[in-house]
């Protein structure tokens, strides 16, 4: 990972970005404070409709299933309109992907999101502030190692990852620009591979081609932290698509505070004002056929009946639970679950009794911030596969916040290999044993270190495992793949859900475009479905399609 914004479009180029059309789309109101109403001419209502506007809000039951950021921030809007509102929750709490545990040395990590992504216009950022969680940001420093776990020199990893980010910038650009006739199998590892050759121009002579070839390669080696973004490998992020993968403009920012107090406020009128049912697991969902009927819900708990549905769970979880909807849904919703992406990026912190990387070494160099081996060829027992290794620490946050921590990110494959290891039945001591032998490869190069001394032995570690979390859809967040032929109406496809039924999604994978995957995008969702369900029954102006 680094510390870059991975938003490219300027303020003059909004009017023709997709990305951007999308969310003013999504959100009218976004820049101003107040929204004019819009006529609602009852000649064009439909029955179902008109049965809504005539029914008080008050007398309007609606349940919302999951108590993640979307599901909270649904049910407060709901209930700001009058509505009657109940949460399922499965989990003995609220949060959903946003949790927190405590770490060996005392301190709190966040399992789920710990990135703020974009500081403009971002409601989670403001929140953020608001609460005074403590976030942070670093430098553009990259600490790399190479394949054979040598420390590059400073200037050249600079200059390589300053190309790889153009690249990722022109990807953006492409993406944009040539959609329609981008095919659906080109990935984004394609662009940097046509790309790599163009940046890095052929030399004249045998040495200078053999030093070319050796930075294209470096090169395309390091285009592979891009899949601690999305959650899978770059081989599979979709070209056409890859435009979707744009954030917010600003930065990327650490919740070095955690996302506690940030839960707090997204809960708060939930848990004050709604019924929540926790332990409460939806099996089956039966959608109503004519507006008289009611909208059933068989739970682990019982059977439940409600006017209207708000689905919250993640992308995974429709993947898995299609066959719950009774009768099925449209083929196109059907269609649109199956076909985006769901990824699998997972977390493993390990602590030290002091960060030993944190002073310079013999070199003059010290980790802060961002850390990365890439292809290593050091490790054939643990990681023949040579999986990039990507690593933020966490000594270098403000005070109050830092500690001497490692996070290391895995996704794809390798996350597999790790959480299928630990989750089979051992002693803590063998498990603790498996990930200290898989990482001390990786952070026994890190400056300082001497394995015969005490600050440099781990303490403890706390890994994540949605991979097996069924609840949260066995992965982490939506994303991108090859294959992908409609991306975008998928998303569409998905947003709308199906109203005439009583039925209605919202989650990251139905955010706006530029929150897709991200804790903004999920809060996003459920406020502007809510509003939507609120518009329904006359609270508020219908939007113009």
């Amino acid at each position: 990972m680094d510390a870059y914004s991975i938003s490219f479009t300027s303020p003059a180029l909004r009017s023709t970005s997709r990305i951007y059309q999308d969310l003013n789309t999504c959100r009218p109101s976004a820049n101003t404070t107040t929204r004019a109403a819009l006529p609602r001419p009852a000649a064009t209502m439909d029955t179902l409709q008109k049965a809504r506007i005539h029914k008080p809000a008050e007398a309007t039951h609606v349940a919302v299933v999951g108590a993640g950021l979307a599901g909270l921030r649904c049910a407060d809007v709901l209930m700001q309109n009058g509505f009657k509102v109940t949460i399922l929750e499965g989990r003995n709490r609220v949060g959903g992907r946003v949790f927190q545990e405590k770490l060996p040395n005392g301190h709190m990590a966040d399992l789920g999101p710990n990135w703020i992504h974009g500081t403009v216009d971002n409601p989670i950022n403001d929140i953020a502030k608001q609460t005074g969680t403590i976030t942070s940001s670093w430098g553009h420093n990259p600490h790399i190692f190479d394949e054979d776990g040598k420390l590059f020199d400073a200037k050249e990893a600079a200059q390589l990852s300053d190309i790889m980010w153009d690249i990722v910038l022109k990807a953006f650009q492409f993406s944009n620009k040539n959609c329609a006739a981008t095919d659906s199998k080109e990935s984004l590892y394609d662009f940097f591979v046509s790309n790599s050759e163009i940046v890095i121009p052929n030399a004249t002579t045998p040495e200078g081609q053999e030093e070319v070839l050796r930075k294209r390669k470096i090169l395309l080696q390091m285009c592979e932290m891009w899949g601690a973004f999305v959650g899978e490998a770059i081989f599979s992020q979709s070209l056409k698509f890859f435009w979707l993968e744009e954030c917010l403009e600003g930065e990327n920012l650490l919740c070095a505070g955690t996302y506690s107090k940030i839960l707090d406020v997204v809960s708060k009128h939930a848990m004050e004002g709604a019924e929540i049912k926790y332990n409460t697991v939806v099996e089956r969902i039966c959608t109503r056929s004519n507006s008289r009927d009611k909208v059933r819900l068989a739970t682990s708990n019982g059977t439940l009946e409600f006017d209207e549905v708000v689905l919250t769970t993640p992308l995974g979880w429709l993947k898995r639970n299609l066959s719950a909807f009774e009768p099925a849904l449209p083929a196109r919703l059907s269609k649109a679950i199956n076909s985006l992406g769901y990824g699998c990026l997972e977390k493993v912190y390990i602590t030290f009794p002091s960060a030993f990387w944190a002073t310079p070494g013999k070199d003059g160099r010290k980790l802060e911030g961002f850390g990365q081996w890439i292809s290593p060829s050091y490790a054939a027992d643990t990681n023949p596969s040579k999986w990039n290794q990507e690593v933020v620490e966490l000594a270098s946050l403000p005070d109050g916040t830092n500690h001497p921590t490692l996070l290391f990110y895995a996704f794809g494959d390798e996350s597999k290999h790790i959480t299928s290891t630990l989750l089979a039945p051992s002693t803590q001591d063998r498990k603790n044993a498996f990930v200290y032998d898989f990482f001390r490869p990786y952070f026994s190069r890190l400056p300082n270190y001497d394995a015969s001394k005490p600050e440099c032995r781990p303490t403890g570690f706390l890994h994540t495992d949605w991979l097996h979390d069924d609840l949260a859809g066995n992965g982490s967040y939506s994303n991108f793949q090859t294959g992908l032929d409609e991306g975008d109406k998928d998303i569409e496809a998905m947003r709308e859900g199906v109203p005439a039924r009583g039925l209605w999604l919202a989650g990251e994978h139905t955010a706006p475009f530029v929150a897709s995957g991200t804790s903004t995008g999920a809060y996003w969702s459920g406020e502007l479905v809510a509003k939507r369900i609120a518009e329904q029954y006359g609270k508020e102006p219908r939007r113009k399609n």
